[in-house]
C-alpha cells in the first residue's frame, strides 16, 4: 500500500512539474536500448535548490516506480530536519538516511543498507550553489569522496549521471516562492558500473580511487551541466 502511495504521489509530482514548467532533455555520449534497465545509482550535479524534486518531470515511469519502491536516498540531516521539507522529501521513498556530510557511521550506515535492489540517489557535492557560484561558506562547489565508497560498494549494474543546468532561474537557495514557466535543462549519460571503475583504476594505476571519482565527476560537471542563464525563458 505504501509502495503504491509513494509511486502516486510521485506521478502527481510529475504531473505538476510538467503543467508549470517546459523540459529540456538530452543524451550524452552512447543511450542502452533499454535504457532504465538496472539502474543503480542517480547522480545528480550541479545542485542549486531545494526544488529539484521538479526533476521528476523529466523521468520515465517506470523509474518512478523504482523510486517508490526501492529508493536510497542519503540526505544531510540539516536539510532532513525541516519541519515540512522534510517531512515531504520523506514520503518520495522508502529508504531516506540523515547524514552529517562527513565520512562517519552515518554514511556507514548508507553503505551498510545498500541491498541488491536498492536504487541508490545522490547528490554528491554534498551542499547546494548558491548564487555566487559559491556554498553557503563561500568555497567552491566540490563533489565529495563518499561516491567513490558509494561505487565499490554497488557490484555492478548501471550508473546515470544526471547534468543538471541549473535551478536558480526557479528557485534561489532562501527564496520563498519559486518563479513558475521556466525551462529546466536536464542531460543523462549512462555508464556500466564496473566498466566506470576499471576506467578510473587504469588512470590511477589503482591509486587515489577517490581523488580520481571526485577529479572525474567535477570534470564532467563542468563540461555539461551548462549556464542556466540560458534557461529563463
Amino acid at each position: 500500500m505504501q509502495d503504491f502511495l509513494r509511486t502516486t504521489l510521485l506521478l502527481a509530482l510529475k504531473v505538476v512539474s510538467r503543467i508549470f514548467y517546459w523540459h529540456d532533455i538530452r543524451w550524452i555520449g552512447e543511450v542502452p536500448e533499454r535504457l532504465w534497465d538496472d539502474v543503480r545509482i542517480l547522480t545528480f550535479l550541479n545542485h542549486t535548490s531545494l526544488y529539484e524534486w521538479l526533476f521528476l518531470g523529466s523521468a520515465p515511469n517506470r523509474l518512478l516506480r523504482r523510486i517508490a519502491v526501492h529508493g536510497h536516498i542519503p540526505v544531510a540531516d540539516i536539510t532532513i530536519s525541516r519541519p515540512l521539507y522534510g517531512r515531504f522529501i520523506r514520503m518520495l521513498a522508502p529508504r531516506f538516511l540523515s547524514i552529517t556530510r562527513e565520512p562517519d557511521h552515518t554514511w556507514q550506515t548508507v553503505l551498510d543498507t545498500i541491498d541488491k535492489d536498492s536504487l541508490v540517489i545522490i547528490f554528491p557535492e554534498g551542499r547546494m550553489k548558491r548564487a555566487n557560484g559559491l556554498d553557503k561558506h563561500g568555497n567552491p562547489m566540490t563533489v565529495r569522496g563518499g561516491i567513490a565508497d558509494l561505487l565499490r560498494a554497488v557490484p555492478g549494474g548501471r550508473m546515470v549521471i544526471v547534468y543538471s543546468g541549473g535551478l536558480h532561474h526557479v528557485q534561489v537557495p532562501g527564496q520563498k516562492f519559486p518563479n513558475l514557466f521556466k525551462t529546466i535543462k536536464l542531460s543523462f549519460e549512462f555508464h556500466d558500473i564496473e566498466q566506470y571503475r576499471s576506467q578510473i583504476r587504469e588512470k590511477t594505476g589503482g591509486k587515489e580511487f577517490k581523488k580520481a571519482v571526485r577529479a572525474d565527476l567535477e570534470r564532467r560537471r563542468d563540461l555539461h551541466c551548462g549556464d542556466e542563464s540560458s534557461t529563463t525563458d
